[in-house]
């Protein structure tokens, strides 16, 4: 007797329950498997970028913006900051490293960034093709601008103005790509690096009549790693969007509070404002995860009601196949295995979906901030989940199933 086969038929005879415990089981392991993927895959973007970086030296305003406008580069800066003053305040020896940040303007949507040659060491970024900047208006760009723009090594390209990719253009002036760089994984992968004086060249050419998009862009005196321009690293009124910094030990984590309070500048530690951010991120998240939860165990007690109505329906036919041979044992194994297959097609249904629902959510994400979150694999947390979704079938099947043991034959039968 081919017990899988039989069980198959009994729920494809009942198309509608079985559908519909099938159904409310993928929905439950789709949501659940879904926040596995991303949260894992934020994480690591987060923890990836992040990594080194103690403190983010900035304009006044809100620290979290501050973190995400430095560090991510998905929103817009606090403002400008002196570069005399943050230079001032980065000579503590209580700080090891302190790469300059000027945010400029766009091209088709991806960040125009000045800094210096620390910033790629940082994130460990190596130009793959051609060589790093050295001149004003030589930018290097990361993988994924190479992808969607399709500049090449000698290209000439106008920034927009601003943030936003419809702003003005200014085709005045022209920046070259000199260099490309291999892929890191990291923020660098999306923005348009050079260094901070052509930034400022922009800005001071359209000084009259505007001002900088978010942030004008810091010298690059030779203490930054610039070989030119050094008076204007020394020019008081030049200004710079943020530093990031780096401490020589934790100690360091004591300049914030005194420069907060002591000075006009900001000074934002990353780790406390990105954990903040998971915090209130984190009530919705396990909002979505308790629910999914709850339709997980409704759809066992779907199941459950779908075989035991099913149970009451066939006892004759379980009576006959009892007298032809078949073990009370045999009986109770194939309702079990209904249960397991709607399980088992729930998971697997639910990993596909979660997948797709990935891939449309880093469609959006690539498109808006350029990050991107595409990897399928099946994570550790699923095979425990799978264990779980087999748990609730076994469970929801074997309530009923164990009427089988107290089925009188004979009654059935004559009552039939």
């Amino acid at each position: 007797m081919n017990l899988f086969r039989i069980s198959w038929s009994n729920l494809k005879d009942k198309p509608l329950s079985s559908f519909l415990s099938g159904l409310l089981m993928t929905l439950g392991i789709t949501i659940i498997s879904l926040l596995l993927l991303l949260n894992k895959q934020l994480d690591e973007q987060f923890a990836k970028n992040i990594k080194g970086i103690d403190m983010v030296l900035g304009a006044k305003g809100s620290p979290l913006q501050l973190i995400l406008s430095s560090v991510y580069q998905i929103d817009a800066p606090t403002g400008n900051i002196p570069l005399a003053e943050a230079e001032r305040l980065t000579r503590n020896p209580m700080i090891k490293t302190a790469i300059p940040l000027a945010i400029g303007d766009n091209y088709r949507s991806f960040r125009i960034l000045g800094t210096n040659k620390k910033y790629l060491d940082h994130y460990e970024a190596t130009v793959g093709e051609g060589k790093l900047f050295a001149e004003d208006m030589e930018v290097v760009i990361g993988p994924r601008v190479a992808e969607v723009t399709g500049l090449k090594i000698g290209d000439t390209f106008a920034g927009s103005h601003g943030l936003d990719e419809a702003g003005e253009a200014h085709e005045e002036a022209q920046y070259k790509v000199v260099g490309i760089l291999n892929r890191s994984n990291t923020v660098t992968d999306q923005l348009i690096l050079t260094n901070i004086s052509s930034v400022w060249a922009i800005h001071d050419h359209h000084e009259e009549g505007a001002t900088t998009p978010a942030g004008t862009e810091e010298g690059h005196a030779d203490e930054y790693g610039d070989d030119h321009d050094h008076e204007a690293a020394a020019d008081e009124n030049r200004e710079i969007t943020s530093m990031l910094i780096q401490f020589r030990n934790p100690l360091g984590m004591m300049l914030a509070r005194g420069i907060n309070n002591n000075s006009k500048l900001q000074a934002a530690l990353p780790s406390i404002e990105i954990n903040r951010l998971f915090s209130l991120l984190g009530v919705g998240v396990d909002t979505l995860r308790g629910l999914a939860i709850v339709i997980m165990l409704i759809s066992g007690i779907s199941v459950f009601v779908s075989l035991y109505n099913s149970l009451k329906e066939r006892r004759y036919e379980m009576a006959l196949m009892l007298s032809m041979g078949a073990t009370r044992t045999q009986l109770f194994g194939m309702l079990l295995l209904e249960g397991l297959v709607l399980a088992l097609i729930g998971f697997v249904l639910g990993l596909l979906f979660s997948r797709i629902g990935l891939l449309l959510f880093s469609a959006g994400v690539q498109h808006q901030y350029h990050y991107s979150l595409s990897s399928f694999a099946i994570l550790p947390e699923e095979w425990a989940l799978l264990g779980v979704a087999v748990l609730i079938g076994l469970l929801a099947a074997a309530l009923p199933a164990i009427g089988v043991y107290r089925m009188n034959i004979s009654r059935t039968l004559a009552e039939e």
